[in-house]
Order: structure tokens, then C-alpha cells, then sequence
């Protein structure tokens, strides 16, 4: 195999993978919404019932059911808090059904769930309770940045080691581009994007778990050890190898696992900044 083929090869295989990470980690993040479907009345229903807020309002919860005979309720109440259920009943708007989550601080979650109802037939959509929490809003010039880096971050983490297995070229230079992105993504935009949503630039070690934080701070640590083992002695291969892979694992962490949450029975104190 010539160097360019099994060069563009290597791109693509980097690509391939990063995106297949990008979907994984998108999905299994505790933000994702919660999607299924459930049968009222020999109908079929599609539901997505929402896991993220970031305006002003209170969030609305929207199940499509054309059939105007079908009513809803909302029974919910605060995550992590004393509060008895509280139930509402969904208003209709045309095919869609309509219930409203109470607006919380920042950090602040709201646990529900949906019962449709026609006639003496009760159909609950989601066995467990979904959890929303609600967050501050976060200006597009600075969270698409964000999330651009730490795409190519995982990119070209992984081209690196590919590169590396394979004897392929330049890994050097884009070791260095990790780094800078990981840096730039993680470590600048990243606590930027934290004061936003939560008014907090840092909750991970040493002053809360968020493993959003703390993956950052790994990932780049390892990939600077790897890059001043590379300056030293460019044939290594166990750090660059070892670097993609912790990067690999820490992004496999679902997004904002252990992030910032406000504790109800404690004051309304946010437990993982303090």
C-alpha cells in the first residue's frame, strides 16, 4: 500500500470513528431526550419528552395526539427534594398536548412524567421519572467554538494514534494540535461555557465532581506528557497511544454526568461547587 492511500485511510478511519463517538456520547448523555413510543386507543404515539432548558420560561413538555379525545397529566415535582407530587393537567393545542415544568434556578432539575388518558384507558409513556434540568443561556459564539474543538480534539486524538500504529506521517504536529485543541476546547471555552449555564467557571476536583471538568483536565495532562515524550524521541509509541486512548475513554463519559445540581434539602445550595 503506497503512503498516500494508507494516509487518506487513516483519515478516514479517524473521521468515521470520531463521529460514531460524537452520536455515541450525544445519546447516552443525560440530557438527551428521553424517546419512545406507547398505544392509547389503538393509536400509536411518539413521544420525546425534554431533559434540557436553557431560557427564562418554564419548560414546556409537548406530546403529539391527534386524537382529540385523549387528555394528558403531568405529575412532577424537584429532583433531589422534599416536595410531594404535584399534577397537572395538559392543556391542548391543536394535535398536541401541552404541560409546563416549573422555571428553576440554574442547576435546578424538575423530575416528571406523562399519563394519557381516553375514557377509563391510563397509559403512562415513561416507566421512571425523566429529570430536566434547567441551565442559563449559553451565547452560540461561544458554545458552537466549543464543541468544534473538542470534535477536533477527538479527531485528532485519534488520528494521532492511528498514525502512530500505522507508521504514518506528521504525528507529531498533530500531537501538537491535540493539545492546543483540547487546551482551547476544554480548558478556556469549556469553563466559559460552565459560567454561562451555571454561573461557575470550574466544578470539577478540587471543589465538586463534575466529570465534565475532570475528563478535561486528564485528557490534556496525558496529552501533554505524551507530546514532551514525542519531542524527545519521535519513534514512541506508548504515550501518544496511551493519550488517545484515555482521551477515547473520557469522551465515552456521557456529557455533564455529575455536572452541577441544586440539592433542595440543602438550602438550595449547588452541591458540586462547593
Amino acid at each position: 500500500m503506497n503512503s498516500t492511500l494508507k494516509h487518506i485511510l487513516i483519515w478516514f478511519f479517524a473521521i468515521v470513528f470520531t463521529l460514531v463517538s460524537a452520536v455515541y456520547q450525544k445519546m447516552t448523555g443525560p440530557t438527551y431526550p428521553v424517546r419512545g413510543h406507547a398505544e392509547i386507543g389503538g393509536q400509536e404515539v411518539k413521544y420525546k419528552l425534554i431533559r434540557s432548558y436553557d431560557l427564562s420560561d418554564g419548560a414546556r413538555v409537548t406530546v403529539v395526539v391527534p386524537d382529540t379525545s385523549v387528555k394528558g397529566e403531568l405529575k412532577l415535582r424537584r429532583f433531589k427534594s422534599l416536595d410531594s407530587w404535584q399534577t397537572q393537567v395538559m392543556v391542548r393545542h391543536g394535535d398536541t398536548l401541552i404541560g409546563t415544568l416549573p422555571h428553576q434556578a440554574p442547576a435546578g432539575k424538575v423530575m416528571y412524567d406523562v399519563t394519557l388518558v381516553k375514557g377509563s384507558q391510563r397509559v403512562l409513556l415513561n416507566a421512571q421519572p425523566a429529570v430536566l434540568r434547567y441551565t442559563g443561556f449559553v451565547p452560540r459564539y461561544i458554545l458552537f467554538p466549543h464543541i468544534l474543538f473538542m470534535f477536533m480534539a477527538m479527531l485528532l486524538s485519534t488520528l494521532v494514534g492511528l498514525l502512530v500504529i500505522f507508521r504514518g506521517k506528521n504525528s507529531y504536529i498533530y500531537a501538537w494540535l491535540t493539545v492546543i485543541s483540547v487546551g482551547i476546547g476544554g480548558l478556556i471555552l469549556g469553563p466559559i461555557v460552565q459560567k454561562y449555564a451555571f454561573d461557575a467557571y470550574w466544578t470539577g476536583w478540587p471543589f465538586g465532581h463534575d466529570l465534565t471538568d475532570n475528563k478535561s483536565i486528564v485528557a490534556f495532562i496525558f496529552w501533554v506528557i505524551a507530546l514532551v515524550v514525542m519531542k524527545k524521541n519521535r519513534e514512541n509509541k506508548l504515550w501518544p497511544i496511551l493519550a488517545s486512548i484515555v482521551l477515547l475513554v473520557v469522551f465515552m463519559i456521557p456529557h455533564s454526568v455529575l455536572g452541577s445540581e441544586i440539592d433542595f434539602t440543602k438550602d438550595q445550595k449547588i452541591q458540586t461547587t462547593k
